[in-house]
């Protein structure tokens, strides 16, 4: 099927997203650049490959502006 994946961590200010796309909508969607968007509203920097990527940030308060963020990106993608 196809299917994107927002994996958050947080441990006390510490936060870990993973981003992960299926095959089909990596023409659509880079997770590398979704994760570093992402990872702006943690404190935090990320990258990675086309259909999978990893960033970290410091703060915590940022997890549900970074989750409505996602939710907006793959609405308008």
């Amino acid at each position: 099927g196809s299917g994107a994946v927002l994996l958050v961590s947080a441990n006390g200010p510490k936060v870990a997203l993973l981003v992960a796309f299926t095959d089909d909508l990596k023409g659509r969607f880079h997770a590398g650049k979704v994760v570093g968007q992402l990872a702006a509203h943690v404190g935090g920097r990320g990258g990675g490959r086309p259909d999978m990527a990893q960033a970290g940030g410091s703060d915590a308060s940022g997890i549900p502006a970074a989750m409505d963020a996602f939710r907006t990106l793959l609405a308008e993608g």
